[in-house]
């Protein structure tokens, strides 16, 4: 069964309804199992649950079927996503193109020339697709 991994905010943000929208749409066209993933960060530690955040999922989108709600802490947004990811064995992971930024910054510290669609297919076998909130 294909694995679509959406990280978002918690409270949804704008940028976060529209990626979810995609990756919604991604796993009902391919008949995928949905992880929804928000990093709790430790310095931040916002206490949130994976009830507050499936709750502001269904509010926005109704239910949804084969869906899984995770909240996982960490310090860095990026690597905890990764290993996420790499955990869920995702076959695609949908993200904004604020969070994509953010991730290429964080490879530039150890590569010449960060694509991070490059790097997670090579180095996670999955597709990578990038939502921008204003398309």
């Amino acid at each position: 069964m294909t694995r679509v991994v959406v990280p978002v905010r918690y409270p949804l943000s704008k940028h976060s309804r529209a990626t979810l929208e995609e990756a919604i749409r991604v796993a009902r066209e391919r008949d995928a199992e949905l992880t929804v993933l928000h990093v709790d960060l430790y310095q931040s530690n916002r206490g949130v649950t994976r009830t507050e955040l499936k709750r502001a999922v269904e509010r926005e989108f109704g239910p949804l079927v084969r869906a899984r709600y995770v909240v996982r802490h960490g310090f860095l947004v990026e690597e905890t996503i990764l290993e996420e990811v790499a955990a869920e064995e995702a076959d695609i992971v949908v993200i904004g193109s604020k969070q994509a930024s953010r991730w290429r910054k964080m490879l530039r510290r150890f590569l010449d020339d960060p694509d991070i669609d490059v790097y997670l297919r090579e180095k996670l076998d999955c597709t990578v697709i990038t939502v921008r909130a204003d398309s």
